[in-house]
């Protein structure tokens, strides 16, 4: 049988061996997350496995990016969890559903792409701090009990946590040493599940969060009211929900392709997301986007093809439908142990060494986006945050570089030759580059080296005529680009002014 796998416009070769283990490693590092998500939200247990398997399934097979793994994400969830509080399940089924609308159409008009626009500093702050998150989200597994009433771990209990931890880090840092063969992860669980069973070990097992067993997802339409009533309530949390799931897809997708030095489609994953999050609305699922632990988990453990994060998803609904008591028993610090790893393993480590080589700017952005990712676990206002700061640094840089060159010649005209673009942010210094009362009667500014980018630029050529006007002095425009000369036309209410006024003001051809 040909080692191919063709899921619709799919078509690569598959090692099966390696995407089976990637699966089942996937599956085991899913299943507590999404469980914990799902109860810090107030939801039932199986609202979080359902979002995991109807995630997973449908953004394997139809999704943009080979290898990246969907879920029962905490990014999403927690957006949730107020409408969940002030108007119950119903309602957040409703929101979930809305929410896939949402994206499937950001997908349909192809806006998907607009994610180039997160510069790298931006990238760094987001990785950097989900790896924090990771991490600190960990330790919470060293408390015993939930909310007010949970305690950390102390004497044995502690001890024999820490030591479990520790071996399933070991095993994961030296396994790959031996062979490639199997993924360290899998190995790591199987290999402390063992131990603990042998020898008898008291320790949290997944069971201590909830259980995991049920049926297939039941198909359930939201019961709620049809109404603009109802749209008013659920549509900011769905909006809000939205853009923080294809953020944090999307910036996964970003990360993903520079690992495998493929490239990814956006828009089509913006699709299989809202697709997924659609799915989850109808069958009692709390939602999910892409989760970037469990797809460094993945891509470590070997996958590049869709049929690891089929499997992982398969793999949820049979413990779901079959294997609970067995997973049950499997110790939390296994899961620990790996989640720790992977965290290590997605912290950005080299950009703490070129970070004295980095503009200072760049480097407060990616400090910044961290820090809010960390301490808001607001991962959309973070990025916000980071592309609105890099933007505004961007343009006080162009700013400064506009700048003319200038000279008379022998018929007595005076000449600017126009450098960097014109727009917002350089407008006051373009103003200031002209001499109106001391130049000649007739005056030419090339813009073969400049363009003109916005209405700020405009107005600025508008203000510059009326200055020349009143001057009593002749002003040309020469060498502005296709272009610029729309622009131009385009704001044809104000240009159109001041040549009516001053039939010498000129919008010279190249």
């Amino acid at each position: 049988m040909k080692a191919y796998l063709n899921l619709f416009d799919f078509t690569q070769k598959v090692n099966y061996k390696t995407e089976l283990l990637a699966g089942l490693t996937v599956a085991m590092t899913m299943i507590p997350e999404s469980l914990s998500f799902a109860i810090l939200a107030g939801l039932s247990p199986l609202t979080g496995l359902y979002a995991a398997f109807i995630m997973g399934l449908v953004t394997a097979v139809f999704g943009g990016r080979p290898g990246m793994v969907s879920g029962g994400a905490g990014a999403t969830v927690v957006v949730l969890i107020a409408l969940m509080q002030s108007h119950g399940v119903e309602y957040v089924f409703a929101a979930v559903l809305l929410a896939g609308v949402l994206q499937l159409l950001v997908g349909v008009c192809k806006l998907g792409k607009f994610i180039r626009l997160v510069p790298q500093p931006v990238m760094y702050g987001f990785v950097n701090g989900l790896a924090i998150i990771i991490f600190m989200s960990q330790i919470q597994q060293f408390k015993t009990g939930s909310g007010a009433a949970a305690a950390w771990l102390s004497g044995t209990n502690l001890y024999t946590m820490l030591g479990l931890v520790a071996l399933t880090m070991l095993i994961v840092l030296f396994w790959p040493k031996i062979t490639k063969a199997v993924p360290a992860s899998l190995v790591a669980i199987l290999a402390v599940f063992g131990v603990v069973m042998l020898l008898g070990i008291h320790t949290k097992t997944v069971k201590d969060i909830a259980s995991v067993s049920g049926g297939f997802p039941p198909f359930h339409i939201p019961a709620v009211s049809f109404s603009l009533q109802t749209l008013s309530i659920i549509f900011p949390y769905s909006l809000v929900m939205a853009g923080v799931g294809l953020i944090e897809t999307l910036l996964t997708l970003n990360v993903v392709d520079e690992i495998t030095g493929t490239r990814g489609r956006g828009n089509k994953e913006c699709i299989a997301q809202g697709s997924a999050n659609i799915a989850n609305g109808l069958f009692t699922g709390m939602g999910g986007c892409a989760m970037i632990a469990q797809t460094f988990v993945n891509l470590g453990a070997g996958s590049r093809a869709r049929l690891s994060g089929i499997i992982a998803a398969i793999t949820i609904l049979l413990v779901i439908l079959l294997g609970a008591p067995i997973i049950e028993k499997v110790p939390m610090a296994a899961l620990v142990g790996v989640m720790m790893m992977v965290a290590i393993g997605t912290f950005e480590w080299g950009s703490l060494r070129i970070i004295n080589k980095m503009p200072w700017a760049d480097v407060i952005t990616g400090i910044l986006v961290a820090a809010i990712t960390v301490w808001l676990h607001n991962l959309a206002l973070a990025v916000l945050a980071g592309v609105i700061i890099s933007a505004l640094v961007f343009a006080w840089q162009s700013a400064k570089r506009i700048q003319a060159k200038s000279w008379q010649d022998e018929a007595g005209v005076k000449h600017y030759e126009i450098y960097g673009p014109l727009f917002f942010g350089s407008v006051t210094t373009f103003l200031e580059l002209f001499d109106v009362k001391g130049d000649s009667n007739e005056i030419i500014i090339d813009f073969k080296q400049s363009r003109v980018t916005d209405m700020s630029a405009m107005d600025a050529l508008n203000k510059l005529t009326e200055r020349y006007r009143k001057a009593g002095k002749t002003l040309h425009l020469r060498h502005l680009s296709s272009e610029c000369r729309q622009l131009l036309q385009n704001a044809g209410a104000v240009i159109e002014v001041n040549i009516m006024e001053d039939p010498a003001y000129h919008l010279a051809v190249d």
